[in-house]
């Protein structure tokens, strides 16, 4: 469970950051997949995506 959390803060972290530096300001229609991935299945792959939107003021 808190290495499920840590790897989600992670791709949510990352996915900001990208956004960040195309210029957008949010990110809406996210999206998280989780997968076990291994030969025994003995890791955990996270993917977040969403669309980089840059808001009105």
């Amino acid at each position: 469970e808190k290495e499920l959390r840590k790897a989600r803060e992670i791709a949510f972290q990352e996915l900001g950051e990208q956004a960040k530096a195309l210029g957008a300001d949010a990110v809406v229609g996210i999206d998280i997949d989780y997968e076990t991935v291994g030969k025994d299945g003995s890791m955990l792959m996270v993917s977040v995506s969403g669309t980089a939107v840059k808001t009105r003021r």
